[in-house]
């Protein structure tokens, strides 16, 4: 069996992810909490395998439970409703993130993605690190996971020259010339990979602004390597803007 605790102050969103759970063949609720304290008192004294953790506690935060923890769970799926930023953290390293109101179907998809790493993830510790840092000091990552079915790929945001939308897919292109397919939209990664360190040049493509060589009478970037990116009308004065600032 596998071991869940849930760690939600809302009543009721904690009963809807308990039913959802509890619908789940293989799955154990061996506890829940709706503090810091007591969170952290049950992590410590009867380690889960998963851990269902929402974001903003009624009295902290989910990284002030972890950080009161001597060892730190390797399979937490976040639980959040508004917070951007956190979530913009947590895409990095956690094992998953469930938006309010929980879907059954990405639920099981999370859990899915923990049987499928079942063995420990000796990253943890530096990706909640990103995490935490991402959110205090909203900087770019080192590095980004891209989900496909299968697995997890961790492309370094350096190698990326842009994302290319694809209803939704993204395809990422890299500088050694390869590219990469996930299944989520470019919106999803425009969150992650924010303005100015990445520019929204059109509806369908993310551009890293490093590897910006020049820009065609207003209506394309040119890359590395000649390769050109279209500007839409609508964006050309915001793109001008962008890169008239000092890098």
């Amino acid at each position: 069996m596998i071991k869940v605790l849930i760690i939600e102050d809302e009543p009721a969103v904690r009963e809807e992810i308990t039913y959802l759970v509890q619908q789940e063949a293989g799955l154990e609720l061996i506890g829940w909490s709706d503090n810091v304290g007591d969170a952290s008192t049950l992590l410590e004294q009867n380690p889960p395998d998963i851990v269902l953790m929402d974001i903003q506690l009624r009295d902290g935060t989910a990284f002030d439970v972890l950080n009161r923890l001597k060892s730190i769970p390797q399979h937490i799926i976040f639980i959040t409703a508004y917070n951007q930023f956190a979530i913009k953290a947590i895409k990095y390293g956690a094992l998953d993130y469930l938006l309010k109101p929980i879907d059954q179907t990405e639920l099981q998809e999370a859990l899915n993605r923990y049987r499928r790493r079942q063995n420990d993830n000796p990253q943890w510790m530096q990706q909640l690190s990103v995490a935490q840092q991402a959110i205090e000091q909203q900087v770019l990552p080192e590095s980004i996971a891209l989900n496909s079915i299968n697995n997890i790929r961790i492309i370094p945001v350096q190698d990326i020259l842009y994302c290319k939308g694809d209803g939704p897919y993204t395809h990422f292109h890299l500088r050694n010339g390869k590219v990469e397919l996930t299944s989520k939209p470019l919106k999803y990664f425009e969150e992650l990979l924010p303005c100015p360190y990445f520019l929204r040049t059109h509806q369908s493509y993310l551009v890293n602004r490093k590897y910006i060589a020049s820009v065609q009478r207003s209506e394309c970037l040119v890359l590395e390597n000649d390769i050109e990116i279209p500007i839409s009308l609508r964006r050309k004065n915001f793109i001008i803007t962008q890169l008239s600032l000092a890098k």
